[in-house]
């Protein structure tokens, strides 16, 4: 059912949330960002599928968490069952860390909270438009003070097992903190190229395909990656 969007045309992205002023503020950020970009809308759940269905091509879907018809998580997994290939932006009133955390569980590349202002907004778009993921970084620290150890959460000497050098250990706690290629970059005094070489290569020894789910990685295994970091 799944299918990928033609790179040849200009990117799509589906707005779907059920006030209208959301849409349209989204629409005006992202338009303002690229004018050719072409932008569908959807007021629900059942409407996003329905443009999904119709339109191939969506390249970019920016999602409300609570609309009719959408059971938050159960809804999120339907439309990764269905269209695993598009990447999906949580626009949510929600600041619960615990839903930031289940949001990249369900492999989401960004989450932009309502109360973001216009400059934030466009900053997180920027990044997914890039190729990037957005998170906030005040809800990833706080996700990290929160959330309580999984029974079978990696230690470090577990993560150790992996190999990783220093260099990939301190880039994987960047990105899992929020920060982007060149925030990274900017933090570790290297180039965005390099980032991206360590990236790639902690990602095939943990045997991660994809950046969401090294963020995914990075964030549920954070403190282990600290320790493992500081002790090299």
């Amino acid at each position: 059912m799944d299918r990928a969007p033609d790179l040849r045309s200009p990117l799509t992205i589906l707005i779907a949330d059920d006030h209208w002023v959301v849409r349209e503020s989204l629409k005006q950020v992202a338009q303002g960002l690229d004018s050719n970009l072409r932008i569908e809308e959807a007021g629900g759940f059942n409407e996003a599928l329905a443009v999904l269905q119709d339109n191939p091509d969506v390249g970019l879907l920016l999602i409300d968490l609570v609309m009719p018809g959408f059971t938050e998580m159960e809804g999120l997994r339907l439309i990764r069952s269905n269209y695993p290939s598009i990447p999906i932006v949580i626009v949510s009133v929600h600041e619960d860390p615990n839903y930031v955390l289940r949001a990249i569980q369900h492999g989401v590349i960004g989450y932009i909270p309502k109360s973001s202002g216009p400059e934030e907004i466009q900053h997180a778009l920027q990044r997914v438009l890039a190729g990037e993921v957005a998170f906030p970084r005040d809800l990833i620290a706080r996700s990290w003070s929160e959330q309580q150890p999984a029974p079978a959460a990696p230690s470090a000497t577990d993560v150790a097992r992996a190999g990783l050098s220093r260099r990939e250990s301190e880039i994987l706690v960047l990105l899992g903190r929020g920060c982007s290629i060149q925030d990274t970059a900017e933090r570790l005094d290297i180039s965005r190229q390099t980032v991206r070489v360590h990236l790639g290569n902690a990602m095939r020894k943990l045997d991660l395909r994809t950046r969401e789910a090294a963020i995914r990685y990075a964030v549920e295994n954070g403190e282990a990656l600290a320790q493992m970091r500081d002790r090299a």
